[in-house]
């Protein structure tokens, strides 16, 4: 335990986020493209009402989940991710995979968020590239998503020059949809 402990003392990463940056970044992991494309067409065409039962299912799971991280951000101080975090509780091969379920979950979260967003463009060019480059295959879509590719390829080019330059986008991102949730909430009540 002394070793892990020194190890997690002698970092050489910068820590550049703010109270406000990290914030933000919970709050716009949350309120992310599902809330606008995803969750409103699975309640308009499945599940109708029981959408908000399950938010509210998930909201709880979420709390108690923050309650957890609190937990063991007393305990270990230093550190802020569940890699260490599970380092520290359970060993290093379930932090070996806890990591590796890190990066699928951000692979897979980032491709279906550029997926939603470029779902309303395909609505107006489909027959295009239906009709340029086809793929004939039956497990795939019938043609290449250049949009997706292009907004996952942005985003990485972006994480690239940094963790705070990245962040400062992330935080624009998240006022915006702030703004468009309370401007939904408040036009809501009114009508």
């Amino acid at each position: 335990m002394a070793n892990t402990m020194l190890l997690i003392d002698e970092t050489q990463l910068a820590r550049v986020l703010t109270l406000f940056d990290l914030t933000a970044l919970g709050v716009g992991s949350t309120l992310s493209l599902g809330v606008y494309v995803l969750a409103s067409s699975d309640a308009y065409d499945a599940a109708g009402p029981a959408v908000t039962i399950s938010f509210l299912i998930a909201a709880i799971a979420a709390g108690i989940s923050a309650i957890c991280y609190a937990e063991f951000a007393s305990r270990v101080p230093k550190a802020g991710s569940v890699y260490i975090y599970t380092y520290l509780t359970v060993g290093e091969f379930l932090a070996f995979t806890i990591g590796w379920n890190l990066i699928l979950e951000y692979i897979i979260g980032a491709s279906s968020a550029a997926r939603g967003l470029s779902v309303y463009l395909d609505a107006l060019m489909s027959t295009f590239f239906q009709n340029l480059l086809p793929m004939n295959v039956d497990f795939l879509a019938p043609y290449p998503d250049f949009f997706s590719f292009a907004i996952v390829a942005l985003l990485a080019i972006l994480l690239a020059f940094g963790v705070k330059e990245s962040s400062i986008l992330n935080n624009i991102f998240t006022i915006v949809n702030l703004a468009t949730v309370i401007l939904v909430i408040v036009s809501g009540i009114i009508k």
